[in-house]
């Protein structure tokens, strides 16, 4: 289903052979995890890039560069299980700020990328409710941002995360080489059902028809 999705022409043609491609990776327990993060940079390999991941999670991990490697490492992402780099540092640049604002931050490896790419599960949050929960958009600006975009969405509680997520993936889209983001749905056995790259471009517009699809496979009594 990866290999599918990566050879979308659309998505193909926004690999060149020689880039440097950051894959941004969560602390969510994504089912199969780590064969997704395999199958994608297989992909990315045989389209000529060189492939590596970062942690793209936020604070978790005990906001350090060896707590968030050995989150990945207990889901299986490890450079011998995936076949790429694993590059875990908590520096991070300032690239613009909101409408109203707000700094927005990137690690500082995935800025000196080629290209970035971001894995995740798009679900319904467990704490707040938007067009925008637990996704694309909330990769870009809080997992990417690390502790400082962590730090930036949450400063006014869940309560304006809805607003904050949408406004710091604007800005990290329009500013950031990020080329698309590959989401993963998963049924209400919580095994992934659906993968879907999005261009860069399209995640604010396609992503809440996908989060719409993610609650109603959710499990219900």
């Amino acid at each position: 289903a990866v290999a599918a999705q990566i050879r979308r022409s659309e998505i193909a043609a926004t690999i060149k052979p020689g880039q440097r491609i950051a894959i941004g990776v969560g602390s969510r327990g994504i089912a199969r995890l780590a064969e997704i993060v395999t199958a994608l940079v297989g992909e990315l390999k045989a389209l000529g890039a060189t492939p590596f991941v970062i942690p793209a999670m936020g604070s978790h991990g005990g906001a350090t560069a060896d707590g968030q490697r050995e989150v990945l490492a207990r889901f299986g992402v490890t450079p011998d299980a995936i076949g790429a780099p694993v590059i875990s540092d908590m520096a991070t640049d300032e690239i613009g700020r909101t409408t109203d604002g707000i700094a927005v931050r990137i690690d500082r490896h995935a800025l000196a990328a080629d290209g970035i790419v971001v894995v995740a599960r798009v679900k319904q949050h467990t704490a707040f409710r938007g067009t925008y929960e637990s996704g694309l958009a909330k990769m870009v600006a809080i997992g990417l941002g690390k502790q400082a975009g962590a730090a930036a969405c949450h400063a006014a509680g869940f309560g304006d995360m809805a607003r904050r997520v949408p406004l710091l993936a604007a800005v990290l889209i329009e500013r950031a080489p990020i080329i698309f983001g590959l989401a993963v749905i998963e049924n209400a056995h919580d095994q992934p059902y659906k993968v879907v790259a999005v261009p860069a471009r399209q995640i604010l517009a396609d992503e809440p028809a996908l989060l719409l699809e993610a609650k109603a496979a959710m499990p219900r009594l």
